[in-house]
Formats: structure tokens, C-alpha cells, sequence
């Protein structure tokens, strides 16, 4: 006769609970880098949006408002009641030679270059001291232009 065997169930319970909590951990951890990959994305569309609004209010700037010349002005804008975000807008300038608008007369081409760094920071873009953070984003878009 055998004795009896006794204890086993109390191994296995303790197995399966170990295993459980591994996989519990697992999917907190799973969601946590899952929820701080979202607000990186939204932060980061937050920061392309402003780059492109701070092109679109650089071209106005050169083409109708007080850029004419545009030949190194620069001027940060604050967007964070609409979207948490700065921008810093850049314009230079240069005329080109274009073939001739009568003969021998040269056609000069006026060619806009606007640059807008859109960041979260909290000084004027881009931010190196807010860059080492875990919630820093940055964008640029860059914009060409000829009238």
C-alpha cells in the first residue's frame, strides 16, 4: 500500500498564482507604455499642426503683412490655449536671376524661405533645456515661396 500524497494541490495553487501575477504585471506594464505611446502621438500631431500653422502665418507675413523683405526676421508664436504648443517662425529672402523679361534686361525672381520649429516647451523652439524630457516633442516644416 502507498501512503498517501499529500501538499501537491498547495504547489500547483502557488504555481498558478505566481503565473497569474507575472501575467498581471505584464498587462499593466503593456498599457501604461501603451497609454504614454498615445500621448506622445497626440503631442506630436499637436506640434506638426503648429509648425504648418506657423508656415501658413509666415507666408501671410512675407506676402501681405510687415516681412517684405522677410531677409532674416524671426518671431516666436505662443499657441498653447489651442494647442500646447510654441513656434518659432523664421523667414529669409533672395533674389535669383530668371532669364530676361525683355532683351537685356535681367527677370529677378524673389524666393521666400520660411522656417517654423513648433515644440511643447516653455521657452522659444527649439528648446534645449526641455529637450532631455520624457514629454518633449518638436517638429519643422520648412516652406518655399516665390512671388
Amino acid at each position: 500500500m502507498r501512503p498517501a500524497q499529500r501538499g501537491f494541490g498547495a504547489i500547483v495553487a502557488i504555481v498558478v498564482v505566481v503565473v497569474l501575477a507575472a501575467l498581471a504585471a505584464a498587462l499593466v506594464r503593456l498599457g501604461g507604455a501603451a497609454q504614454t505611446g498615445s500621448a506622445q502621438a497626440l503631442l506630436a500631431a499637436r506640434a506638426a499642426q503648429a509648425a504648418r500653422a506657423g508656415t501658413e502665418w509666415g507666408l501671410y507675413q512675407a506676402f501681405k503683412g510687415a516681412w517684405a523683405a522677410c531677409s532674416g526676421a524671426s518671431q516666436t508664436l505662443d499657441l498653447g490655449a489651442g494647442s500646447g504648443a510654441r513656434v518659432t517662425v523664421s523667414c529669409d529672402s533672395r533674389l535669383f536671376n530668371e532669364g530676361e523679361s525683355a532683351p537685356g534686361v535681367a527677370r529677378t525672381v524673389r524666393i521666400y524661405t520660411i522656417d517654423a520649429v513648433a515644440c511643447n516647451g516653455s521657452g522659444s523652439c527649439p528648446d534645449n533645456a526641455a529637450a532631455t524630457g520624457a514629454h518633449y516633442v518638436e517638429r519643422r516644416r520648412q516652406v518655399q515661396a516665390s512671388d
